[in-house]
């Protein structure tokens, strides 16, 4: 037994502290320790690079279990029908099944706090859209933060709105419209599906830029304002680009522009509101996120995978029928568009002094 206080290597017979009873020679101790410290060294460089090899194992084993993608909104609306189109190709894709979970309630803010709230590990994804970014600042009590709470993954498609009248309606272009709204001050109605709905931001940006006043009225949906546009109780619904076009096309109503600033391949011969009003320019638009802090490695493996799906031009030519565009992303470019979006209807609903619907 060596000294106490010593250390003594029986598999080599030395001692690491002289003087020792061994009889080791100094310089054999000296390169006892070298030897130790560059297997010391070793280890450590090992260790460090264990959490960088355990997170590409999670991107090339992920998922391992089923993969639930949360909507906001009912069966058979464009969200839906997207996340099911991009749940059924997630699912040939990656092995494992990616099914959609429809979460109603608060215009969609119970299915983006739910999702939120999730473990952030993958497993729970939310198709994300235009709408959770107006009611970023419609809502001023969300319990939640939309820019910094979730991890945006990569964008889908995007549709314009249409700006649409009835076909006796005086007007029949957007600067005979302009001038007729402002030889009639707060004598227009402009139906919109309530307040901070898509309808109602499509129309007061417009009011907001061409400097017009008119009167929303606020129905319980989309379909209802429409019945009353054809029926000639209000004068102006800017709609949805998918709920309106079949009417425009079956001549029931007429469309004076559309609201993205180029033209719809859709509608060609309608010009684009930024043709009247440079600089206007809004769309209903639909990507996926999950919650924030999930592992990076993940989010770009569904990034990649999301954008060869909708790269398809069959998947390409099924959202063309809901009148989108189908646009990839990175998820930090994904991230950017979002936070630009909640900022410029942050300035339209402060200019209406809009309030969340009842």
């Amino acid at each position: 037994m060596p000294p106490a206080g010593r250390y003594f290597r029986k598999e080599i017979g030395v001692c690491l502290r002289p003087p020792c009873r061994s009889g080791v020679a100094p310089k054999l101790w000296s390169i006892t320790v070298k030897l130790l410290r560059r297997q010391f060294l070793r280890l450590a460089a090992g260790a460090a690079a264990l959490p960088a090899l355990s997170g590409a194992a999670k991107s090339q084993t992920y998922p391992t279990r089923p993969v639930r993608i949360v909507v906001g909104f009912p069966p058979g609306s464009a969200s839906d029908v997207a996340a099911r189109l991009m749940g059924q190709r997630l699912s040939e894709r990656l092995g494992q099944q990616f099914f959609v979970e429809n979460r109603l309630g608060a215009t969609s803010n119970l299915a983006a706090e739910g999702v939120v709230r999730a473990r952030p590990d993958g497993y729970t994804l939310l198709l994300v859209n235009s709408v959770n970014a107006i009611n970023a600042t419609l809502y001023g009590n969300l319990n939640f933060d939309l820019i910094h709470d979730i991890a945006p993954i990569a964008s889908i498609a995007r549709g314009p709105g249409v700006m649409e009248v009835n076909p006796t309606f005086p007007a029949k272009s957007v600067p005979e419209f302009i001038a007729y709204a402002k030889a009639n001050p707060g004598k227009i109605n402009m139906g919109t599906a309530g307040s901070g709905s898509m309808l109602d931001v499509y129309g007061e940006l417009f009011k907001m830029m061409a400097g017009v006043d008119m009167v929303p009225v606020p129905y319980r949906g989309a379909p209802f304002a429409l019945t009353d546009l054809m029926a000639g109780r209000v004068h102006v619904v800017f709609d949805t680009f998918a709920a309106s076009i079949e009417l425009v096309r079956a001549g029931k109503l007429r469309a004076l522009a559309v609201t993205t600033a180029t033209r719809s391949a859709e509608l060609p011969d309608v010009p684009s509101l930024n043709d009247f009003l440079p600089g206007y320019d809004a769309s209903t638009w639909l990507g996926v996120a999950a919650p924030k802090n999930t592992p990076p490695d993940i989010v770009e493996k569904l990034n990649q995978e999301i954008n060869v799906i909708f790269d398809d031009p069959a998947m390409k030519a099924r959202l063309a029928s809901f009148g989108y565009t189908t646009f990839a992303s990175s998820s930090a470019d994904f991230g950017t568009f979002i936070g630009e979006d909640i900022e410029k209807w942050a300035k339209v609903v402060k200019f209406a002094g809009m309030k969340p619907p009842e």
